[in-house]
């Protein structure tokens, strides 16, 4: 066997990587993607430096221009990146944070007491991933230029980035600035697309929403936004001066009703670290400030919504500010039940935290110098001391808020919430272990009205839902019984959009699906213990069919909505006439549609074809025979059905609260302006 050479590995296979070319070589390191989410990542750093400027008290206008040729620019009026020369490295304090990793105002000093921003790695990632980066500044009385083309500074001659380059240092003073002309600092880049994936472009709505939940908590910053690349470019203002409250009132569901107020906690505190001093050197136990602000409310609903900032920076897997908050909330009213008379029975289990936050809107926001995260993206906040400080403040205001004068007939409604939804958890789990199925012959007993299929997987299994006994012996004799199970309900069922959790349970045909389907319901509700792959709402194809469709959509979306997240329900889709053409060549046609039925008899009638008049029309599943049902409506061959999406359900649920909520002035206008596109002599009366 022959000896192979020895691979030598040596100093020269090592690799320094300079300046901005490590970006370059790992731009998901710095970016935490090179997909679409990495795009936004780039805009995102350079608002948060603005913003850094807002929170500091320097800027109160942030304006974004997303323009035509995929640029975009952010122009603040703060005080300007600094242009003097930077004494250790030679440069202007623009170059030295657009071209050096790990440079800013934001490691100690003067710059910020508190920012976004802290590693120094931000605006240089983004210079370095940019064909074309310009910058602006108004400092000083002088108007202050640099471009820099991937990184290296110079001359551009011309617009956009392909225009000619030429590689100089340095800034350069453009003009002075005119009297009553503001300061600040402008940057447009031009990402270049070939360090991300193949498609990835900017997400206009995360772009608004970044600056809708930033404006939610610099309240003293109006932000703007200006879309060039849309068909109607507008300019949008967002601006909130109530803060967290506003914002915790936006991302409360419209149709969730209020509990409770909308709470805020503020406050300060300290907490101790380990942190470098000016020199670099680490020292034991730095004393640190946190500032707290949360603002949080109870609904009727059951889905929660918790969102944590840290010096304004989104933090989208929470952390130690949001565990803080937890437990305060798990300490502070879990006792308070205990102690309230009347609210647990004996022997009866405490509350879980699930239950305190069900129902819950809360953004938790915290300011502190230096914060550590697990990563750049600063997706959570691991600062350890935080949680601490945060609990306290929490803590004593909820039991303040418990035992006032004027807040504890709200803190009692409350507590009786969060009881009430403890004993829920604890019945859809005992319901869900009873009706979990595992075998055909296993498990507990079903509704005597299901007519169940051979079927054991989930593979080919589908649960039709059919309204009405008519249709349920039609469908009984069209349904292939290997796979197709069929559980009838009793008309219009329970309008759960205004009904509890409790009150669904106790519905009959609602307390039927949900055994039938066996996988519980709420936040219990487990998608991989379901007992059918499909769900097919099968009702008339008329207005009261209509009604019945979306009543069981908001079912499924307010109760199982994982089925809908999974595409597993589905609405079918049967025909509203039968048009039958005589002669020769004879043949059955079926139209969902009066106006499909009318073009199909017209087009028919041209070519010469005797069409049987009147065209008959289902009035009901029930009047179709066995095949006609099978052949359009539940053969998977031959079938036409809608999957249901978020977006259906969404639109399902608007609809019920308009006709059927509470709120009577919607529905009147609605009404009012509906009722001129009424054709009368459609009205089957």
């Amino acid at each position: 066997m022959t000896a192979q050479p020895e691979t030598l590995y040596g100093a020269d296979d090592l690799t320094h990587l300079e300046g901005l070319d490590a970006v370059r070589k790992r731009p998901g390191m710095y970016i935490g993607s090179t997909d679409s989410r990495g795009i936004n990542h780039l805009a995102n750093e350079i608002i948060d430096n603005c913003t850094d400027e807002g929170v500091g008290g320097h800027a109160t206008r942030i304006a974004i221009t997303l323009h035509s040729d995929g640029s975009v620019q952010v122009d603040d009026d703060g005080r300007g990146i600094p242009t003097d020369v930077h004494a250790k490295s030679g440069i202007s304090g623009v170059e030295l944070v657009l071209t050096r990793l790990h440079a800013g105002g934001k490691f100690g000093g003067s710059g910020y007491k508190t920012s976004g921003g802290l590693h120094g790695v931000g605006a240089s990632a983004v210079n370095a991933l940019s064909l074309r980066f310009d910058v602006t500044v108004k400092r000083d009385g002088k108007v202050h230029e640099i471009s820099f083309q991937r990184g290296v500074p110079g001359v551009f001659d011309g617009s956009g980035p392909d225009a000619p380059f030429t590689p100089q240092p340095g800034l350069r003073v453009a003009r002075r600035m005119k009297r009553g002309e503001p300061t600040g600092t402008a940057i447009r880049y031009w990402y270049d697309a070939r360090y991300f994936e193949t498609g990835a472009r900017l997400d206009v709505d995360a772009v608004r929403t970044k600056l809708r939940n930033t404006a939610f908590l610099v309240p003293g910053v109006q932000y703007s936004l200006f879309d060039a690349t849309a068909e109607e470019p507008a300019t949008e203002q967002f601006h909130y001066p109530n803060g967290l409250t506003d914002m915790v009132e936006f991302l409360t569901p419209a149709s969730d009703k209020p509990v409770s107020g909308v709470l805020m906690v503020t406050g300060e505190g300290t907490y101790k670290e380990n942190a470098a001093d000016a020199n670099g050197v680490m020292q034991s136990n730095v004393v640190r400030h946190a500032q707290i602000e949360v603002a949080f409310r109870w609904g009727t609903g059951y889905e929660r919504t918790v969102e944590c900032f840290t010096n304004t920076i989104r933090n989208m897997h929470g952390g130690t500010h949001r565990k803080g908050f937890e437990r305060a909330l798990v300490r502070a009213l879990t006792e308070a039940i205990r102690n309230a008379r009347g609210l647990l029975k004996p022997k009866e289990e405490p509350p879980v935290l699930d239950d305190l936050l069900e129902g819950m809107t809360a953004v938790i926001h915290v300011r502190v110098p230096e914060p550590q995260f697990t990563s750049q993206t600063k997706d959570e906040l691991s600062t350890a001391g935080v949680a601490r400080v945060m609990q306290t403040l929490v803590e004593t205001y909820l039991k303040e808020w418990v035992d006032g004068r004027r807040t504890k007939t709200e803190a009692r409604t409350v507590l009786q919430k969060v009881v009430d939804a403890a004993r829920v958890r604890l019945t859809q789990k005992q319901q869900k272990d009873a009706a979990r199925r595992k075998t055909a012959l296993e498990g507990a007993s079903m509704p005597a009205k299901l007519v169940d299929c051979r079927a054991i997987g989930i593979d080919r299994s589908e649960l039709f839902i059919v309204e009405g006994d008519s249709a349920l012996g039609t469908a009984r004799m069209a349904r292939s019984s290997e796979y197709q199970a069929l559980l009838p309900i009793r008309g219009k069922i329970l309008n759960v959009q205004k009904a509890s959790l409790q009150q669904v349970l106790d519905n009959a045909e609602c307390s039927a699906i949900v055994q039938v389907l066996g996988a519980g319901s709420g936040r219990t509700f487990d998608i991989g213990s379901m007992r059918y792959g499909r769900v097919m709402i099968m009702a008339d194809a008329d207005v009261d069919g209509s009604h019945i469709r979306t009543l069981l959509i908001t079912l499924f979306a307010k109760y199982m909505r994982p089925v809908i997240e999974h595409g597993r329900l589905f609405a079918a889709m049967p025909p509203l006439h039968k048009v039958v053409v005589k002669g020769r060549n004879a043949e059955t046609l079926y139209t969902y549609t009066q106006q499909e039925m009318e073009n199909t008899v017209s087009r028919l009638e041209r070519g010469g074809r005797q069409v049987q008049k009147p065209v008959p029309r289902f009035k009901g599943l029930g009047e179709m025979d066995a095949d006609e049902l099978w052949d359009t409506t539940m053969n998977p061959a031959e079938r036409t059905v809608r999957r249901i999406t978020i977006e259906d359900a969404e639109k399902a649920e608007a609809t019920l609260e308009l006709l059927m909520g509470e709120r009577v002035e919607p529905r009147k206008n609605w009404l009012i302006e509906a009722a001129g596109r009424i054709d009368q002599e459609t009205i089957d009366a």
